[in-house]
């Protein structure tokens, strides 16, 4: 097994791993009807904060997810041609 083989498994790992909190950190979209009822009741500074905390979370998830994907398809390209 070559250098670059382990280097690609444990950084696909530890992306892995961290794909796999960040979504568990997220928040479901649906809140269903107690969401709609109670949802009038929450102030404008606390939709902001939650808002951003969780777009950032989504950003975050996204471009782990591409650096994930494209890190496999390297890892099966080099794997293959060497």
């Amino acid at each position: 097994m070559a250098a670059y083989e382990i280097i690609f498994g444990v950084v696909l790992i530890i992306l892995s791993i961290l794909l796999v909190v960040l979504v568990l950190l997220q928040e479901g979209n649906s809140k269903g009807l107690s969401g709609a009822i109670a949802g009038g009741a929450e102030t404008f500074f606390g939709k902001n904060k939650g808002r951003t905390m969780e777009a950032k979370l989504v950003k975050l998830t996204k471009y782990i997810g591409i650096a994930f994907f494209v890190l496999a398809l390297a890892a099966k390209i080099i794997i293959t041609i060497f």
